[in-house]
């Protein structure tokens, strides 16, 4: 089974005849960032498939407002135990940096795009300097 056919078999993904489908930016996020992290061998698709499984099989989460939502979150728990469990990061910097996207969120003026406060400082984008 190709790497492709495996992620498209994902149990309950959302796709359409051209792939996943994504109601909101951050599912295609989360999306992408999870098959990154599987290329480049953090862990086999078939360990995903299991933590994933284990969350779909969970309770819903209560503040999801339809299925692909709910979906979504629990794909996004998957994650965070997944990579809490590999090593890639640990269960409290998961949790702060969560609660720092949360405060982002809730600070930045609607229709604006949300960055965290230290966006600017860490990392090297090359597009010349930022007026502060």
């Amino acid at each position: 089974m190709s790497q492709s056919t495996a992620i498209l078999a994902t149990p309950r993904l959302p796709k359409d005849r051209d792939g996943p489908v994504f109601a909101e930016p951050w599912q295609a996020q989360a999306f992408a960032l999870t098959v990154k992290l599987h290329e480049a061998g953090h862990f086999t698709w078939a360990e995903w498939v299991e933590y994933l499984s284990r969350e779909i099989a969970a309770p819903d989460p209560a503040d999801a407002a339809d299925a692909e939502t709910t979906y979504y979150l629990q794909w996004l728990a998957a994650l965070e135990k997944l990579s809490a469990a590999k090593g890639l990061a640990s269960s409290a910097e998961i949790s702060a940096r969560k609660g720092e996207w949360r405060a982002a969120y809730e600070d930045t003026p609607f229709g604006q795009p949300v960055v965290r406060g230290d966006h600017h400082d860490d990392h090297d984008h090359g597009h010349g300097p930022h007026e502060h």
